[in-house]
């Protein structure tokens, strides 16, 4: 296990009604910017208790809405520009990673004099942000508790993570009863974009690292026993509170300390959504199990071995026979989600897949198994 140095400043307020906190907002001034997406927040009635509750604590509100599924940068930069002109102090997000993220970027872009996508390109240049509060309604990216997000730039075809120790957020909100109105597509795709979390994790050359694979399993455990039953029973409280909760601890550094790898899954699907503008959990779902095909070897089949006897309680001692099994589990898993389960499915063909695996290659180094352009591109062909 390597030397890490674990830290969480997020207070997490988990349950129903745990929204009335938002007044504790007044500790960081008066003036707050509310960040969210479409109108599914006013259609559940999220946004008309929110402004309650900002008001009775005293606080004036300015909005950035619309924010993408995919967030823009053109969006940020709106955002960085309201928090200037009208001096304001946080930034509270009320909605998914998506709204999250642009609500981070927004945050430090606010206290950067250059422009915002700096920020995206050149995590380092994150020095400081405005306080970061969180409401969170779908369970999937784990932002509500880390340091990262996710911007693009849809006239460059980018999507680029950052992070910074400055965009944890300084209180996140999770009450699991916010995500019963979540679509069918978007659970999935959540539940999918959780299990890649915690995938990418778990599949490290760190030796020993026995306690972060043991968390990694339990969450895996957890997502395959209820992603299914969110799926059928939408208000199911125990359900949505579980996946929600994974989808916290998946990404907040409690698998990854000590047992640190780089992502390389990621950063292929963040292709297909910079030219495509697909869901992300989508094409994580499509091409984790082609990724796996690619990366089982005889190198690496005790670890693949290792999550099909602990995650999917498969038997037997073909440790290449449980290896390949562990993959068609996940595979089967995916499809027992309806997600889709090739690039073919969501309008993806050869046009863009050069340049894709060429742009993907520089975010996979330092991979569990090391990837070219080559070995990315043999990837997509596979997936289509």
């Amino acid at each position: 296990m390597n030397n890490f140095t674990y830290s969480i400043p997020t207070k997490i307020y988990f349950g129903k009604g745990q929204i009335e906190h938002l007044t504790e907002l007044k500790e960081s001034g008066r003036r707050v910017l509310l960040v969210y997406g479409g109108g599914s927040i006013k259609r559940a009635g999220i946004y008309d208790t929110a402004m309650k509750l900002l008001g009775e604590a005293g606080l004036s509100v300015f909005e950035l809405s619309g924010v993408e599924p995919n967030p823009r940068i053109q969006t940020v930069r709106r955002g960085a520009g309201i928090c200037r002109q009208e001096n304001i102090e946080m930034v509270l997000a009320i909605g998914g990673g998506s709204t999250i993220d642009c609500a981070k970027v927004v945050a430090a872009a606010a206290k950067y004099d250059g422009d915002a996508w700096d920020l995206v390109l050149n995590p380092e240049l994150i020095k400081e942000a405005l306080p970061i509060y969180t409401v969170l309604t779908l369970a999937a990216t784990g932002s509500e508790m880390d340091q990262f997000a996710v911007i693009s730039d849809m006239t460059k075809n980018e999507k680029w993570g950052t992070e910074g120790e400055c965009l944890k957020p300084k209180m996140s909100i999770l009450d699991p009863e916010y995500t019963y109105t979540v679509s069918a597509k978007q659970t999935a795709a959540g539940t999918a974009d959780i299990m890649s979390h915690t995938l990418e994790t778990y599949f490290t050359a760190v030796p020993d690292a026995a306690v972060q694979a043991r968390f990694c399993e339990g969450l895996l455990k957890t997502l395959i026993q209820y992603g299914p039953v969110a799926l059928k029973e939408p208000d199911n409280y125990e359900a949505r509170a579980n996946l929600m909760w994974a989808g916290s601890l998946a990404i907040n550094g409690l698998c990854k300390g000590g047992a640190e790898v780089t992502w390389c899954v990621h950063p292929i699907e963040h292709e297909l959504s910079a030219f495509y503008d697909i869901t992300h959990g989508e094409g994580l779902a499509i091409m984790t199990p082609y990724w796996m095909d690619y990366a089982l070897s005889d190198k690496t089949v005790s670890k693949f071995a290792e999550y099909g006897r602990n995650v999917w309680d498969l038997t037997g001692d073909d440790d290449m026979l449980i290896a390949r099994q562990s993959i068609a589990c996940t595979r089967e898993f995916f499809k027992k989600l309806n997600l889709p389960s090739a690039l073919s499915e969501v309008g993806i063909d050869e046009t863009h897949l050069e340049i894709m695996a060429e742009k993907a290659e520089k975010g996979c180094e330092g991979a569990y198994v090391p990837l070219t352009k080559e070995a990315i591109l043999s990837i997509y062909k596979a997936a289509l």
